[in-house]
């Protein structure tokens, strides 16, 4: 062993998805990254399921589309709220793909990825979900959750502000158009601890759990269309 961080522990990730040059791809992206291990490779849902059950990932990597069982499934079985010890999950979509994204959010999803959003993306959310953050690709989210926010929500007919402060609601639309917290600061002229506790408390007062279910409750509440 060397000095150093021998320590630290890898960053470990599991990729599926049913095109073995896109794995492959994401591979050697995540690879060239310091700290980051891929620890297996699924070529199906069902496989998946079954490699992330047993080597317990960090994060998982999951096309939404795969023989077997789809991501939607997949995302459901491994971070839904009826998983037994939850993982983290990252969908990759594409634009024509929109209702299975709504249902992996639903499912559990803490991060959406567009197959060509490049390798600082994809390395940004992998890096967030280990963190316990989430990633939303930007193009992802004005058209995806704008949409999701069309849809009438099932028991959920909250006034557009709710318990939250006018500066909590900066913050939630920013989220909602695909910021990063860095952009939030900039935006808002706030530190990244005053904008991460503006985050904390928008998630506690809401019940959410994550940044992606704050970007779908501002676009499904009207709060972006507010602002």
């Amino acid at each position: 062993m060397t000095g150093g961080n021998e320590t630290a522990s890898p960053l470990r990730v599991l990729i599926a998805d049913d095109q073995d040059m896109v794995r492959t791809g994401f591979r050697m992206i995540l690879q060239a990254q310091p700290g980051v291990e891929v620890v297996g490779e699924a070529a199906d849902g069902a496989e998946c399921v079954e490699l992330a059950r047993r080597l317990r990932p960090d994060v998982c990597l999951v096309d939404i589309r795969m023989p077997k069982l789809d991501g939607l499934e997949v995302t459901r079985l491994l971070a839904g709220p009826r998983a037994p010890d939850p993982l983290r999950v990252v969908v990759v979509t594409t634009f024509d793909q929109d209702d299975y994204v709504y249902g992996a959010l639903r499912g559990g999803a803490c991060g959406f990825l567009l197959k060509d959003a490049g390798p600082g993306l994809l390395v940004e959310a992998v890096r967030a979900a280990a963190r316990g953050d989430a990633l939303v690709s930007p193009a992802v989210t004005v058209r995806l959750l704008e949409q999701l926010g069309e849809q009438p929500s099932a028991g959920q007919d909250e006034p557009s502000q709710g318990p939250l402060t006018e500066r909590e609601l900066d913050v939630a639309r920013l989220v909602a158009v695909g910021r990063t917290n860095q952009e939030i600061c900039e935006e808002l002229y706030v530190s990244l601890s005053t904008v991460k506790s503006h985050l904390a408390s928008i998630q506690a007062k809401l019940e959410l759990r994550n940044r992606v279910e704050i970007a779908a409750w501002a676009w499904r509440c009207g709060v972006v269309r507010d602002g």
